[in-house]
């Protein structure tokens, strides 16, 4: 029997709702500034097949940073680990995602992780493939077979809106150029950075992937490794560790699963053993992630006792009055 109750995620949702007037869509990505802000919807994957959910779980989310991750273990199966971390650190940081200046700051100069921009862009550099096609073609087969659907692809007006606005990223990859990190023309890693930002899925897709990181990189239908448990183990702990932006402190004291945000209002969370987690909420907070998702999130964690670090099952009402 299933022990996510839809009645109960609804009332949740509606709940979190409220924060939404708190919150603002990306719309620095011109195609994301059309998203309502008011939405919210989430699903819930168990390892039994079933999925629990609440809202319009049938609107497509562009991943936006919630691709870093896939990304990630995609080229940790491609390079092994001991490559991969030589191009890019394993250490959080506390400045925005798509800042500058720890790149200066560090010597080698090599990005901190792989879930700020600059790490990002180092990992995508090292997808394998003779072209920006074969390489998008790869991620994207690796994508579908996480989510069990092949029909999954990316939106070409948001990597569009993209592409024509990521001046901050192009410095982002001169400056990685000049340091030896990446050695591929800078508009080629620029389209495919973009079009892996812009791959697409529901939140049902979104929960699923989650459930694979969630069971060691297992499919949950045959027991199949779709990636080697190594590779999940790192990045569910990068999820944990940087994978909320410079919110992940925070997130992990009071919410305590592993996790990735997009600036889309995406969240993909993977609750180890017990489910994957897929939430859409646009109405971001200063920090880049989904502030209503965040609060559903926050609530779930202590009604169904999620945080990997013990705890929960609390039944005082976590939102509080609704203020900032």
């Amino acid at each position: 029997m299933n022990v996510y109750n839809q009645e109960e995620l609804a009332r949740f949702v509606e709940e979190a709702k409220q924060y939404a007037r708190y919150g603002k869509v990306a719309d620095y990505i011109p195609a994301l500034g059309k998203a309502n802000p008011n939405e919210l919807s989430i699903a819930i994957y168990t390892p039994d097949d079933e999925v629990v959910s609440a809202g319009d779980v049938t609107v497509k989310v562009t991943l936006q940073s919630i691709s870093k991750i896939l990304a990630l273990a995609l080229v940790l199966m491609d390079h092994g680990e001991d490559d991969v971390f030589r191009k890019v650190g394993m250490e959080p940081t506390g400045d925005p995602f798509n800042s500058i200046a720890k790149l200066e700051e560090v010597q080698p100069a090599k990005p901190l992780n792989p879930m700020i921009n600059a790490g990002a862009l180092a990992v995508t550099h090292m997808i394998r493939g003779r072209s920006v096609e074969e390489r998008l073609g790869r991620l994207l087969a690796f994508v579908r077979r996480l989510a069990g659907n092949e029909q999954i692809t990316y939106s070409k007006e948001v990597a569009q809106s993209e592409f024509e606005t990521a001046f901050l990223n192009r410095s982002l990859c001169y400056f990685l150029k000049q340091h030896g990190i990446i050695d591929e023309d800078v508009e080629e890693l620029m389209d495919l950075y973009t079009k892996q930002c812009a791959i697409e899925m529901t939140c049902i897709d979104l929960a699923r992937i989650g459930l694979v990181f969630a069971l060691d990189g297992r499919d949950p239908h045959s027991g199949k490794p779709l990636m080697p448990l190594d590779v999940a183990r790192i990045c569910k702990t990068f999820m944990v560790t940087c994978g909320m932006y410079n919110a992940s402190g925070e997130f992990a004291i009071k919410i305590g699963i592993p996790a990735k945000s997009g600036v889309s209002g995406g969240i993909l969370a993977a609750v180890p053993g017990r489910c994957g987690i897929g939430i859409f909420g646009p109405a971001l907070d200063e920090k880049g992630n989904s502030l209503t998702g965040i609060k559903l999130l926050e609530r779930l964690s202590k009604t169904y006792s999620l945080s990997i670090f013990g705890g929960g099952n609390d039944s005082e009402n976590i939102y509080g009055p609704v203020s900032p």
